[in-house]
């Protein structure tokens, strides 16, 4: 059976949900010892998270890009990353969904959360054919995100280098028997 070409793939339970963030160590070694985000984690700005552990690892090159040194496993309640999908807008203009660019650019100020396709990877981080998700948090999203939907904050930094000398040695069963078990997430794909 062949994947949708959207489809959000994560790791979830009854109630919850992970994502992935990648930050510096000051940023994200805090967070994991406290299991919230502290202070100096800007709660105004457009955050990014990643439900496809595969996805994180291409965007910090298996926890070695300047800043991304440090992956978190964010685990949030499902309620708000439903909220966030609920209230979130495509990232680009979607011709049929939205009635015109002027009302995508007028619903994508307004909106709290963005919704934005990009190619899965594999073990190697070549694209695949079918788009994974990447949800932006801002404004109300972002401060909800950090101070409600955070259940708990681990440091996944060792798993991510240890999946990845995997990788580098050829041992790519080994690598596979690492990965977070992600499935299909029983919402609407293509928001």
């Amino acid at each position: 059976m062949q994947a949708p070409e959207r489809e959000i793939r994560a790791s979830y339970g009854p109630s919850t949900i992970t994502v992935y963030q990648a930050y510096s160590p000051a940023l994200g070694l805090p967070a994991a010892r406290e299991g919230w985000f502290p202070g100096a984690w800007k709660r105004d700005r457009m955050t990014w998270t990643k439900p496809s552990f595969l996805w994180m690892m291409y965007r910090c090159g298996w926890a070695a890009k300047a800043g991304q040194e440090t992956v978190l496993a964010v685990e949030i309640d499902r309620n708000g990353f439903e909220w966030a999908l609920r209230n979130a807008c495509s990232s680009s203009y979607v011709p049929g969904v939205h009635a015109d660019r002027a009302e995508w650019r007028r619903r994508l100020k307004r909106s709290p959360a963005r919704v934005q396709w990009d190619p899965e990877r594999d073990l190697h981080l070549r694209a695949l054919p079918y788009r994974s998700l990447q949800l932006g948090l801002s404004g109300e999203a972002a401060r909800r995100y950090a101070d409600e939907w955070t259940v708990s904050i681990r440091d996944v930094t060792p798993l991510a280098r240890e999946i990845h000398a995997l990788v580098r040695d050829g041992d790519l069963d080994a690598a596979r028997r690492l990965l977070p078990v992600e499935r299909p997430y029983p919402a609407a794909a293509g928001r």
